[in-house]
């Protein structure tokens, strides 16, 4: 008998994060079936209102239910700014759910006292901030969160602008990477940036959340029933 590979379902905000995100599952799980689920108006509710909503947690709830009917073995949130939603909807999904920056906030909290985190976003810094405090009391640990917002870098990236939010997300890089034991990117897009800083620019390590979590998604599904 033919043992079928797991099924990973991936909710997101932002469309262009399916490519990732199956490439990721494709190289960290062999053998999985992948689909995903976009709602970019999630995201730009959250925005407007500068809060999640409970309309919008009931919203997300809903998706990552369709995603468990749909025959997902595990659901992937892959957005920081709706992260909250994904802790409230554990008693009522029937299947593993992720929250893809979780286990870059436990790695942040195991390498340092001082933790940075960055964002372009005001409704991802908070969220995001309030993760890693809560994984530290959870695991023991005291630690110190430095938040961060690259003014402008999200409006720029917004505009068409994409050198420019390089270039303001790259000076924050910089400055916080100073001041703290770890730097936390709270939005995926932030990585790449990351990536093109000189050893001398990144005194400290830098974490983003796609690998880091796609990483737990693999250990989960190693240990759910074969089918």
């Amino acid at each position: 008998m033919t043992t079928k590979g797991p099924t990973i379902g991936f909710v997101h905000t932002v469309l262009t994060l399916s490519a990732t995100f199956s490439a990721l599952a494709k190289e960290l799980v062999p053998g999985s079936d992948v689909f995903h689920i976009a709602d970019e108006s999630l995201l730009g509710v959250t925005r407007r209102t500068g809060t999640l909503s409970p309309a919008t947690k009931r919203r997300v709830l809903g998706h990552i239910l369709s995603a468990a009917d749909a025959g997902a073995d595990a659901v992937v949130v892959t957005c920081s700014s709706i992260g909250p939603a994904v802790d409230a909807a554990h008693d009522f999904v029937p299947v593993p759910v992720v929250r893809i920056d979780e286990a870059m906030a436990d790695e942040a909290v195991r390498i340092g006292s001082q933790i940075g985190v960055l964002a372009t976003l005001r409704t991802t810094l908070e969220p995001t901030a309030a993760l890693v405090e809560r994984r530290a009391r959870e695991a023991g640990t005291q630690v110190e969160v430095v938040s961060r917002l690259a003014e402008g870098a999200f409006e720029a990236l917004s505009a068409g602008e994409a050198d420019r939010h390089d270039e303001l997300v790259r000076g924050a890089l910089r400055e916080l990477a100073l001041e703290v034991d770890v730097v936390v990117l709270a939005q995926a897009s932030m990585a790449r940036v990351a990536e093109t800083l000189t050893d001398d620019e990144r005194p400290v390590p830098i974490l983003a959340s796609p690998r880091l979590g796609m990483q737990r998604v693999a250990e989960l599904v190693a240990q759910l029933p074969k089918r």
